[in-house]
């Protein structure tokens, strides 16, 4: 298909999904790096109204996103009809590792997933993860991504929207509409960030609002700004922000949590903390133009004068999709124990989206590899798979 353009940024890990999902189906494109072209920045606003990426353009076609469903519609085929031995939910660093070792199991395993890295591709860097002294959430994902794709495992860009058991089969099936036939699920959706809940917000999500630092920061460059949060990543994206933005302020509602290291850097490069202060309005129609902060110590309000805001306020597991399908417990998570089986045989779970309490990356990934052999070893102990070449 001739004509398809992607509008992306260097460090934006739902840009190379898009064009992983084109190259799977060998759709001729050329990338435009707006965080570089200043120029093609404005022709992507201009004919998406965004101020986020991917945009994906398609003759009169426009796909915000890493819209799996549009993208599969305007670009793909269904999935093959086949029955797996396990079908992984989510493509972070647990189910990324699952799907290593399933493969190293020998089982027929597809991993389907809307993203690929979760809440460790937004990263700007990572420093305790073994191995490396320091290294991006991008090029940790990547190297995760480049191991699993050196075995027999299908990686499907798509979002999961239910899973039901069948006869001694689960079903999964997509927002895209396929349906995934598996002996065993290992479900390791991750978190989603939390958003404001405040009117606008919505509409001026991509528009000046973003929960991607890492994606859409070089959109912003010469720009008032504005991050939300206290945390870690809060503070991570503030420093990264003020390297490049005209200004930036850190609104947190309480007081700060993030490590010291990042607090004293982000004072030190003058970004601007709002301490005990919430934001209650957000300014603009088409994009934003500023928010109003409110004082809860004092009751007063601030009205900023910002282009963007970055929203690093917390994260809740993407569970929604599984109904009462397994047990959860009242913060959403799934519950598991020490063997990551959940309250139904066959299902397994892994990473963030767990009861397990540290939510760390190399958990994640330790977690995921248990998942792994706990379904290959379900499979072997009730006599599931039509496969008699497991491996070691």
């Amino acid at each position: 298909m001739a004509g398809v353009k992607v509008y992306t940024t260097e460090s934006c890990p739902y840009c190379r999904m898009v064009q992983a999902f084109l190259r799977k189906y060998g759709i001729d494109y050329e990338v435009v790096d707006v965080g570089k072209d200043r120029e093609a920045a404005r022709e992507m606003i201009r004919i998406s109204g965004q101020r986020g990426v991917p945009v994906t353009v398609v003759g009169d076609e426009v796909i915000v996103g890493f819209d799996a469903k549009r993208l599969r519609e305007v670009f793909g085929t269904a999935a093959i009809d086949r029955v797996y031995d396990t079908v992984i939910v989510g493509a972070g660093p647990a189910g990324l590792t699952a799907a290593v070792y399933s493969a190293r199991k020998l089982l027929k395993t597809v991993v389907v997933s809307e993203d690929i890295g979760g809440q460790a591709a937004w990263s700007w860097m990572v420093e305790n993860y073994m191995g490396f002294t320091a290294i991006t959430g991008e090029e940790l994902v990547r190297k995760f991504e480049e191991q699993v794709r050196e075995f027999d495992v299908s990686l499907e860009l798509d979002s999961v929207q239910s899973i039901a058991r069948e006869s001694d089969l689960f079903l999964v099936r997509t927002a895209s509409g396929n349906v995934f036939k598996c002996r065993t699920v290992i479900l390791a959706p991750g978190k989603e960030p939390m958003t404001l809940d405040l009117p606008g917000e919505t509409r001026l999500m991509g528009r000046g609002i973003s929960i991607c630092a890492t994606c859409d920061a070089p959109l912003f460059r010469g720009m008032p700004v504005a991050v939300v949060g206290g945390g870690n990543t809060a503070a991570q994206t503030a420093v990264e922000m003020a390297k490049i933005a005209s200004s930036v302020a850190m609104i947190v509602r309480s007081d700060l949590r993030c490590d010291e290291v990042y607090a004293t850097r982000a004072k030190e490069l003058g970004v601007q903390i709002y301490l005990h202060h919430e934001v209650t309005a957000l300014h603009g129609h088409d994009a934003l133009t500023g928010i109003t902060i409110h004082d809860r110590e004092t009751g007063k309000e601030t009205v900023l004068n910002v282009a963007g805001l970055f929203l690093a306020i917390g994260l809740m597991p993407r569970t929604g999709f599984l109904g009462d399908l397994v047990a959860l417990n009242e913060m959403g998570e799934i519950l598991i124990d020490v063997n990551t089986h959940t309250n139904v045989p066959g299902i397994f779970a892994a990473g963030d989206a767990t009861c397990v309490r540290a939510k760390q990356i190399i958990v994640a990934a330790g977690e995921g590899a248990k998942a792994a052999i706990e379904a290959h070893d379900h499979i072997l102990e009730q006599g599931l798979s039509g496969n008699n070449n497991f491996g070691g």
